[in-house]
């Protein structure tokens, strides 16, 4: 567990399967606003179960890490943040993801969050570079990676599908510091 001043970011368990679910039905549009559609299957106990279990399996491959957002006040998920597609070799990088409780948005959680994990990349991982991404119109997400560090590189054009419709990216990075 990596413990913040106002949240923490933990591995999850089987027993977090039912609040993960509670997250993502009572975010479901407004998360689907910014990542991909997802069919009734995925909003189910069984499959959020299944998920957490590949994030075990995935974090044994070292090619994603994903945790739980949690609040230190009342102990709740509010949301979750991951590394993934871990590269090892002459690159040692990874691409960071998060999605926050809309009710918990303006915060600072999520920046605390990043913070934690990009700690945890640099000082555990010993990654090199941390990437992230998101739609330019989406100021709140790009001033969540600018107070945690990230600097801009640049727009990816049509860069990721969300909601059946190509959208552009604008692309931040965080090198490691002790790299420098």
């Amino acid at each position: 567990m990596l413990t913040g001043n106002t949240v923490h970011i933990r591995e999850l368990y089987g027993n977090d399967a039912k609040h993960l679910l509670k997250l993502e039905r009572d975010n479901r549009l407004f998360f689907e606003t910014f990542s991909m559609l997802r069919d009734d299957d995925f909003y189910t106990l069984k499959s959020q179960q299944e998920r957490i279990r590949k994030y075990a399996e995935h974090r044994e491959k070292d090619t994603s890490y994903n945790f739980g957002i949690f609040s230190n006040d009342e102990n709740e998920l509010i949301g979750s943040i991951s590394l993934f597609q871990v590269m090892r070799g002459s690159l040692q990088n990874a691409v960071v993801g998060y999605f926050l409780d809309e009710n918990h948005n303006g915060k600072g959680y999520t920046t605390e969050a990043v913070k934690l994990i990009s700690h945890y990349a640099f000082s555990e991982l010993k990654l090199h570079r941390l990437e992230a991404g998101a739609m330019p119109h989406n100021i709140g997400s790009i001033r969540v990676l600018e107070k945690a560090g990230f600097h801009k590189e640049g727009i990816a054009k049509k860069n990721v599908k969300i909601n059946g419709k190509w959208e552009d990216h604008q692309v931040l990075a965080l090198i490691n510091p002790e790299d420098d």
